[in-house]
């Protein structure tokens, strides 16, 4: 997956694109989650260790898992367990996540999205909720997907690669011009 489009010529470098010229675009936040590079979940059942999930978490590179009956797509959400719990009721509380079952410790009844849902409502479930990961579910409650924070800023870059990939390496102040003979 690319980032930096190679059809446009040196030339086109110093001149404005069209979305630099019309700003930010704000039909983006009204196109549905589809167009959110989100992956499939991680999915476990109730009585799975916290050792289970970190290990899943790790292996698949993700920030959570996802709690349902039987650990399969085809049963309703039922939890969410993330890197956050981990922090916050294991390692903090002083548990044992070997002998612990992840239905312990995941939120129960987590806040979700419809599939049908909009960019703008996965954004303000993430900043009014404080959530970085929203799972997201079918009519009948049954886990899709879950969008995260990282899945959103690689949505952003994809959307304004020109905008986000060409700034300079290091954000800092414009060096004074300085006038010759003066």
């Amino acid at each position: 997956m690319g980032f930096v489009r190679d059809d446009l010529g040196d030339e086109s470098y110093f001149e404005p694109s069209e979305r630099e010229s019309e700003g930010f675009d704000a039909g983006l936040l009204r196109e549905g989650l589809g167009v959110i590079p989100a992956q499939k979940p991680v999915l476990l059942k109730p009585d799975d260790t916290v050792t289970d999930a970190m290990r899943a978490m790790q292996r698949d590179h993700r920030g959570c898992v996802l709690v349902t009956d039987d650990g399969t797509k085809d049963s309703k959400l039922l939890g969410i367990f993330t890197e956050r719990d981990v922090l916050f009721r294991i390692v903090d509380k002083g548990r044992n996540p070997a002998a612990l079952p992840v239905g312990e410790v995941m939120t129960a009844d987590p806040e979700a999205l419809s599939d049908r849902s909009t960019v703008a409502y996965v954004l303000n479930k993430m900043s009014v909720g404080g959530f970085r990961h929203v799972p997201v579910v079918d009519d009948e409650h049954r886990p899709v997907c879950v969008i995260s924070v990282r899945d959103v800023v690689t949505f952003l870059v994809e959307e304004f690669p020109r905008e986000v990939l060409n700034l300079p390496m290091e954000p800092g102040p414009v060096a004074p011009s300085s006038r010759e003979g003066a």
